[in-house]
């Protein structure tokens, strides 16, 4: 199908229906000369330009919401506010009013050297710096036509600070604990609470303006050099958030959200999310999920929709129950299918962002077709893409459609060679379909090839992980493929989302062999043989 007679046709016209090249980025994984512990927007800079002169146009970005304390992405405590541990301190404004302060970066970039990133070191340096900088310069910039204009646009800016205010002030406690008052907050005790904590709702509001401005500035460079900018926009959301506390009425605490059991999973995922009230934000025409949107529009071009199968039906388990003990809501398919159509169709007319969907899992058999007629990628993780129904043998690549994204892996899975090495009876079937001789090992001409299918398979995305690349140099990636992985799903673990890359930022843009690999992987007629 031409996907410009789709409903997302605008959209398709804006990043244009041809073969897309990109890189998949961690941002807190990056390190450069001038962050300070842990990857930073202007990180970005360099890397768009990277991209721009090898011939990638997309960098897609796991997602950038404030999650306080939790390293995962996945789990923000607030639908549009991005966290400020990704600002890149030594550009902020008025630094030249503050030398002191400025002196103090130095004291970061030890947070560099470790080969994990530690993320709440860094959050609380960061944190306590910030509140210096704000009593040092903070009038100056709260007082600016940006910022106000900022306030004026971005209503929910004060309520996400108000609420960090109090959950501060109440111990981080659970939101169900907390006096009814102010659970529930009455228009006079929200006055009063703004009235008196002015000053700190001015400092979190800061933080937040800091941030847009910076990521907007990320967007603007990336739209000179021609890079697509995809965001990540996670279907679910914390029940400590700011959204549950102001909007009860959208969000259903009796259930956890989670996955079925799965060839990967067999005991499925009990992921703790509340689950969507769809019928009380339908009274409202969806307004959370559009503000939500539009506010992603100022940074994207690209969205990825996490976990689409959620806006046909979602997994649900009773609160803390085993997530075998849960089911679908709706349990009908065909009234899920009628529910996912609404929903998505309400995201594509409401956004100029194309969407691209995570549709793995367990997948109904309704939902892909849906997708590709609403001219929605789906995403083709190569070594997943087979026959389950029948003989479970690979899919040709040639068979894919258009209308989806090929990748390699995912930021939940194994790397490539990982996947290779723990799972013999899968690669020895990927072998055979490619007529190899199966060995344990995956030799580098192997991984060239596949790395160069993922980019040749009709799909018009091709994006892989960073570190797909990184790991074909010794020098730019760790001695254990271990340490390339990110997250392991279902698992809470000391060592997820604590991935950083080897080489610091200078290092892998100016690294000629990786330069040349990725246009090869990308644009030569045949798969390289070998890494120079």
């Amino acid at each position: 199908m031409n996907p410009l007679s789709s409903i997302t046709g605008k959209q398709w016209e804006k990043v244009a229906v041809k073969h897309h090249h990109g890189i998949n980025l961690l941002l807190s994984a990056l390190h450069s000369a001038q962050s300070c512990g842990i990857g930073e927007f202007f990180d970005l800079i360099p890397i768009i330009d990277w991209c721009k002169q090898i011939g990638f146009d997309v960098i897609q970005l796991l997602p950038l919401n404030t999650t306080d304390n939790d390293p995962s992405p996945y789990n923000p405590n607030s639908s549009c506010a991005l966290s400020f541990i990704y600002l890149s301190l030594y550009a902020l404004p008025f630094m030249e009013k503050i030398p002191d302060l400025k002196e103090k970066l130095i004291d970061f970039h030890k947070f560099n050297l470790s080969p994990k990133v530690s993320h709440a070191d860094v959050l609380a340096h960061k944190l306590l710096w910030l509140r210096a900088y704000f009593d040092g310069v903070g009038t100056e910039i709260t007082n600016s036509p940006a910022f106000l204009q900022f306030c004026e646009e971005n209503h929910w800016v004060q309520s996400y600070a108000l609420f960090k205010i109090l959950k501060d002030q109440l111990g981080n406690t659970p939101c169900t604990t907390w006096p009814q008052e102010l659970q529930l907050l009455s228009k006079e005790k929200r006055e009063e609470l703004l009235a008196k904590h002015r000053l700190e709702i001015l400092f979190y509001t800061l933080l937040q303006f800091l941030c847009y401005e910076q990521l907007k500035k990320v967007k603007t460079h990336a739209d000179e050099c021609h890079v697509l900018l995809m965001g990540d926009i996670p279907i679910l959301i914390s029940k400590e958030s700011v959204d549950v506390w102001q909007y009860p009425e959208y969000f259903d605490l009796n259930f956890a959200a989670g996955a079925p059991p799965d060839l990967f999973n067999l005991d499925g995922q009990y992921w703790g999310f509340p689950l969507f009230r769809w019928d009380a934000m339908r009274k409202n025409q969806f307004d959370w999920w559009i503000k939500r949107l539009k506010f992603a529009e100022n940074f994207f071009d690209i969205f990825r929709i996490d976990h689409v199968l959620g806006f046909f039906r979602i997994w649900a388990i009773p609160l803390n129950h085993p997530a075998q003990e849960g089911y679908f809501i709706p349990a009908n398919e065909a009234q899920a299918s009628i529910q996912g159509q609404e929903m998505l169709k309400t995201l594509i007319s409401n956004t100029t962002m194309l969407p691209i969907a995570e549709d793995l899992g367990v997948v109904a058999s309704f939902i892909r077709p849906c997708l590709e007629e609403l001219g929605i990628c789906g995403t083709k993780v190569m070594r997943w893409e087979r026959k389950w129904e029948e003989d479970g043998s690979f899919i040709p690549f040639k068979d894919y459609t258009p209308i989806s994204l090929t990748t390699v892996s995912t930021h939940d899975s194994e790397t490539l060679i990982l996947w290779w090495q723990e799972s013999p009876e899968e690669a020895k079937l990927f072998a055979a379909t490619k007529n190899w001789v199966y060995s344990p090992l995956l030799s580098q001409k192997q991984r060239l090839e596949i790395l160069w299918d993922s980019h040749h398979t009709p799909s018009l995305f091709h994006i892989n992980l960073l570190q797909e690349y990184l790991s074909l140099f010794p020098a730019l990636s760790w001695d254990n493929p271990l340490e390339d992985r990110i997250n392991i799903p279902g698992k809470v673990l000391s060592t997820n989302w604590t991935f950083r890359f080897r080489p610091s930022v200078e290092t892998l843009i100016s690294h000629q062999g990786l330069s040349s690999i990725l246009q090869n992987l990308a644009f030569s007629t045949a798969p390289p043989t070998e890494v120079l």
